[in-house]
């Protein structure tokens, strides 16, 4: 079942749980967390960055749209980090239900502008909207990027970007990085500032970067009020690792895709259903009938 972000997120927000967001950049990929959230029973958004999207076509987005048509599953198919109006005019017109406007990297005016034109055009034809405020740090090798000092999210000023906005959801910095963190790095989420966001901002609050964060945490974010926790790197390096197990298991002859692939897809899907069990996602879709 295809829906928007909002109809997904704001269900998320009112019965406390979050809801994944996975950056499933394959056909591979896709099956995986479709097959488990069909058997956790679980929504969740199928995201979908600029630079994934460029790597696997337009195209991809028919394949995505006919698996939500096809499955009782709520399904969201969301641009990740847009990172100008063009490319989130070009993921409405493909069929996207929801898209985020990155300009966390502008000052806080422009960000203002930048995410009221977007909001103004999707509005219009029924997408949500996701911004964000505040910058995700970046561990290394992701599409998403991020910057090497995070910027905390400001209470304050995450109320008022919201009223002038009027964006569906706002994507939050409180210490989180986008990809696996290097071994000498401990994360730490300031749930403080989650806490104090939550009691002022009234729409469904996303967490990026939600890979490698300690679980006990991420349980604890979910609590406070995240609606939306995007995963990229857990599930890609689930599928990679038993990937490379494959190829290296000394048959030369592997090489048919139905061969290679099933232990792949079963790896990145047991670790989507650990993400969704942890998000609290699971047997939640009579909530949406």
């Amino acid at each position: 079942m295809l829906i928007t972000g909002k109809q997904m997120l704001d269900v998320a927000k009112e019965n406390h749980f979050a809801v994944p967001a996975f950056n499933a950049g394959s056909g591979q990929l896709l099956t995986a967390v479709m097959e488990a959230c069909e058997e956790a029973k679980s929504p969740f958004m199928m995201a979908i960055h600029p630079l994934e999207l460029e790597f696997l076509r337009d195209s991809f987005v028919s394949q995505v749209i006919y698996e939500a048509n096809h499955s009782k599953v709520p399904v969201a198919i969301h641009l990740d980090h847009g990172a100008s109006f063009e490319q989130v005019i070009h993921a409405i017109q493909l069929g996207f239900t929801s898209v985020m406007i990155d300009g966390s990297h502008l000052p806080f005016e422009e960000n203002i502008v930048m995410t009221q034109k977007v909001v103004e055009a999707a509005h219009a034809v029924g997408v949500s909207v996701e911004a964000e405020l505040g910058t995700i740090g970046d561990t290394g090798n992701t599409v998403e990027g991020g910057v090497s000092e995070i910027i905390y999210t400001d209470p304050t000023k995450a109320k008022e970007f919201v009223e002038r906005t009027e964006i569906d959801s706002l994507a939050i910095a409180i210490g989180t990085a986008h990809g696996i963190y290097p071994k000498n790095v401990e994360p730490k989420l300031r749930l403080d500032i989650l806490a104090e966001i939550a009691k002022i901002v009234d729409i469904p609050l996303v967490l990026h970067g939600g890979s490698s964060n300690p679980d006990k945490e991420i349980s604890q974010a979910v609590d406070l009020g995240i609606a939306k926790i995007n995963i990229s790197s857990d599930i890609k390096i689930s599928f990679a690792d038993k990937l490379r197990e494959v190829l290296d298991s000394g048959n030369a002859e592997i090489r048919e895709p139905n061969v290679v692939f099933p232990d792949c897809n079963l790896a990145a899907k047991e670790t989507a259903l650990h993400k969704i069990n942890l998000f609290k996602s699971d047997n939640k879709l009579d909530l949406y009938y």
